[in-house]
């Protein structure tokens, strides 16, 4: 069974929208691309090199991978260029235009059941980068088995997130973590089960928060 991966650049406040520059994601008058520029340094390299340095294939939303296509097979001289080329990318797309970079496959129709089906298939793992729609998908269905965070110390307010309203409740475990000179935060999470739920409350509740609970059922 493949495990999938979802590793991305985020906000503060979970913003995950064109990380890498203007030009790379305007959608809706979104006006901070490449907020994570000034930020890079060798620390974030060696959590992305770590990240790239097991076989993995590339599970892509089609916009992230129209961005890749356009930039990798290009940057010649850049590892990255060839693990990526190297690798299979599966490509969640509603569109029949053809693929132009190699090793490329595309998932259409019920996009969350054929990666289902990929996650039950022997091979490395599914790695997915960006693809803000695509996650949407595995959030809600609950086909992550890790996360791969760097979260970049400044606040966005708007702009495509990385956890959206469809998210599948779940706990999670902190299974590496690092901060860069720079204030990045490199974390790695795994499922943990679901979410355990306890209380603080006083024994016996006083009349003002029988009262408040009260005032909270009235309201809804």
């Amino acid at each position: 069974m493949r495990k999938i991966v979802a590793a991305a650049f985020v906000s503060l406040d979970g913003i995950m929208q064109a990380p890498g520059g203007p030009p790379e994601d305007p959608t809706g008058g979104f006006t901070h691309g490449g907020w994570t520029v000034k930020y890079w340094n060798e620390s974030m390299e060696q959590f992305m090199g770590d990240m790239f340095a097991k076989p993995f294939d590339l599970l892509l939303g089609r916009k992230t991978y129209e961005i890749f296509a356009a930039h990798w097979p290009f940057a010649k001289g850049d590892p990255i260029s060839d693990l990526f080329s190297a690798a299979t990318k599966y490509v969640a797309t509603s569109s029949t235009e053809a693929f132009t970079w190699e090793n490329t496959v595309a998932l259409r129709g019920n996009v969350a059941a054929e990666i289902a089906r990929l996650k039950q298939q022997d091979g490395p793992i599914l790695l997915t980068q960006g693809s803000s729609g695509l996650l949407q998908a595995l959030l809600a269905h609950d086909l992550i088995d890790e996360f791969r965070l760097l979260t970049f110390p400044l606040v966005l307010g708007r702009g495509k997130r990385f956890f959206g309203q469809g998210t599948m409740a779940g706990a999670l475990k902190l299974t590496a973590n690092s901060v860069s000179t720079s204030g990045v935060i490199m974390s790695v999470y795994e499922r943990a089960g679901a979410i355990e739920v306890g209380s603080f409350e006083l024994p016996q509740p006083s009349e003002a928060e029988i009262a408040r609970r009260a005032r909270m059922q009235r309201e809804g």
